[in-house]
């Protein structure tokens, strides 16, 4: 009997998300025990706000956590923290939702801790996150919004491979004021040589 592996790949994510590996870091779900780095993490003032009000308060983030928990038991959503694998402490929040119901398309947003800011702790994260969505998840594309002043962020996606399709004007609203993003998207195709074991390919 033939066996589809799409629909394996696409439904275990789902009951179980798993640890990325990568030679610095380590991809997990956050758990309740993530709360007090991950309040000073999205305290930041250039941190992305996941959809929380600014600054963010430990209920705010409990919140969050759940909702990460829940939205990726109905494949919506899945949600990492980015953990330096060495000292094992938290150094980043990563998630990427949907943006249809088949998870063909999807968004993602990462921030990380100044400490690690150029230190290729961002890329190496975003390629197993990416490798995962692409080779587990079975989306084919993947979009960022980035703030038009995050010159570091912006970088970062251009050293993915990631293309600059236009710029949102006055699309995020920081410290009472709209601002302008850029949009930038990855495709499937042309992810390779950013691809890394981060689960079962998907063909």
């Amino acid at each position: 009997m033939s066996i589809d592996h799409t629909i394996i790949a696409s439904t275990n994510w789902r009951a179980d998300l798993p640890v990325l590996t990568g030679r610095s870091v380590l991809l997990r779900e956050p758990t309740a025990l993530d709360l007090g780095p991950l309040v000073d993490l999205l305290s930041l003032g250039d941190a992305t706000r996941f959809g929380l009000d600014e600054p963010p308060s430990e209920l705010a983030v409990q919140q969050l956590i759940d909702r990460a928990i829940r939205d990726r038991a109905n494949g919506q959503a899945f949600t990492f923290v980015v953990v330096l694998a060495a000292a094992r402490t938290v150094v980043g929040l990563l998630q990427v939702r949907q943006l249809d119901p088949g998870f063909e398309a999807a968004e993602w947003e990462c921030t990380v801790v100044p400490s690690v800011r150029g230190s290729g702790i961002f890329i190496e994260a975003a390629r197993l996150a990416g490798s995962f969505l692409f080779g587990s998840v079975g989306s084919h594309r993947l979009e960022a919004r980035v703030l038009l002043q995050n010159g570091r962020g912006n970088g970062a996606l251009r050293k993915l491979g990631a293309v600059q399709e236009g710029i949102l004007r006055r699309s995020a609203r920081r410290g009472g004021e709209y601002v302008d993003q850029v949009l930038w998207s990855m495709l499937k195709e042309d992810w390779g040589d950013h691809w890394v074991a981060a689960g079962p390919r998907v063909h």
